[in-house]
């Protein structure tokens, strides 16, 4: 009797070819063949005497090489270090002295916008003077005062690494935070807001510039106070909010530090007055071919609302 053959498309199973089960091996050879090749030399004869002499200097002038580079390394490094301490301390003092400038500027401007404001409340009649002065202080280009709250957020204690010793970063106040806290203050009715003394207005910004907050492009550091001038129920509408909820719980769990007061007669500064760019139509406009027009056109203004508050942001 003959076997039968394999029909078409099917293959002889005497054919079949078996790839190896990788993990049985494993298991059954778990040691590498490159120990057991050192094992077989070994059980042959021990090292030569001539080889194992002739490998000490080698491993002798391998460690002084080593060594003397790691000292040409640490004697450049060292050598290098006195001018970039130098150089940093340089950028240090020119900053803290453009800090100091810029103070002195914005007290001196501070000075000639009240004179300014004062001889314009002497050439306006009263009415117009009140006008334009309520108009300022919703603006933030004018000085505020008034009863209000203020939301005091400090980065939490520095630790030290248990293994290495150096000082672990710490939870840090974000900038999404004191946008949080803005807008809060904003939709709790605040009327006027400040971060550390820079006053919020329609274009201010709140951003993350490396470690550094900037509000309104000046560098804020923590302890961060975010001062706000309402009604008296602003504090029980900010205390129901949503950011005050997230603070109270990064306050729990990470360590920050999180407190909310009322204060009675609270001054808040004028924001710098901001560049307005306006714009003009051309001199000779080009003539409209009629039927050109597109339908329900209307006049121009923003396509959406937006919110009462210059910032926003998440953590």
């Amino acid at each position: 009797m003959t076997a039968p053959s394999p029909r078409d498309g099917e293959r002889d199973p005497s054919a079949r070819v078996y790839a190896p089960d990788f993990l049985t091996e494993l298991f059954r050879n778990p040691l590498d063949p490159g120990y057991g090749d050192a094992a077989a030399r070994r059980a042959v004869g021990p090292v030569s005497r001539v080889r194992a002499v002739l490998g000490r200097p080698v491993s002798l002038v391998v460690l002084l090489v080593i060594g003397f580079l790691f000292a040409v390394a640490y004697r450049e490094t060292m050598a290098e270090e006195p001018s970039r301490a130098t150089a940093r301390a340089g950028l240090i003092a020119e900053i803290k002295q453009r800090e100091a400038e810029t103070d002195r500027l914005t007290e001196r401007a501070e000075r000639l916008r009240e004179e300014v404001g004062r001889q314009r409340d002497a050439a306006l009649s009263g009415s117009q003077a009140s006008r334009l002065r309520n108009l300022e202080a919703g603006t933030g280009v004018g000085r505020v005062r008034g009863d209000g709250v203020v939301v005091r957020l400090t980065d939490a204690p520095r630790d030290k690494d248990a293994v290495t010793g150096e000082e672990a970063g710490p939870s840090q106040v974000l900038y999404s935070d004191l946008q949080k806290v803005a807008n809060a203050l904003w939709a709790a009715g605040a009327e006027a807001v400040a971060v550390n003394g820079q006053r919020l207005t329609a274009t201010t910004t709140i951003r993350q510039a490396g470690e550094a907050i900037l509000v309104d492009y000046r560098p804020v550091t923590s302890p961060y106070e975010v001062q706000a001038i309402g009604p008296g129920s602003m504090r029980d509408r900010f205390d129901d909010s949503r950011a005050a909820e997230l603070m109270r719980y990064l306050a729990r769990t990470a360590g920050l530090s999180f407190a909310v007061k009322e204060v009675d007669d609270l001054t808040l500064p004028a924001a710098p007055e901001p560049q307005l760019r306006y714009a003009e139509p051309p001199a000779s406009p080009s003539p409209r071919p009629s039927g050109s027009g597109v339908a329900g056109s209307s006049s121009p203004g923003p396509s959406g609302s937006g919110s009462p508050s210059p910032s926003g942001g998440g953590r």
